[in-house]
């Protein structure tokens, strides 16, 4: 019997459930954090070493390219964490099957983009 395997995979070809697009964001935004996190870290020992140098990081987060950056930052935090509450969510045992779990998916991301916009509004 003769299976019908193929020899290569196209990535490209293959359509994946948007369940495993955000599954994929929140690994991603998990990794983003952990690399930025120096440097976030980094910024809150320079505002609390003096109040010279928390004016000055004051002033230099006021510049747009920064609350770009900013906003880049506090977008990858905010899906970790709405993303997160949804795997615990589905590890009580709600939004298993895939009709659910698809919604669940959609109301994060959706709830994402809300705060991302409420956060950039507050930034400006």
């Amino acid at each position: 019997m003769q299976k019908k395997r193929p020899e290569h995979l196209d990535l490209t070809k293959i359509k994946m459930p948007i369940q495993a697009y955000a599954s994929i964001a929140h690994r991603v935004s998990g990794l983003f954090l952990a690399v930025i996190s120096v440097a976030v870290v980094y910024a809150l020992q320079l505002s609390l070493h003096s109040e010279k140098s928390f004016n000055c990081l004051k002033q230099y987060l006021q510049q747009p390219v920064m609350k770009i950056i900013l906003l880049i930052v506090l977008s990858g935090l905010f899906y970790h964490f709405v993303a997160g509450i949804k795997h615990l969510i589905m590890d009580l045992g709600f939004a298993e099957e895939k009709t659910s779990s698809k919604l669940a998916a959609i109301i994060s991301i959706i709830v994402t983009i809300v705060l991302i916009i409420a956060t950039g509004l507050w930034l400006w």
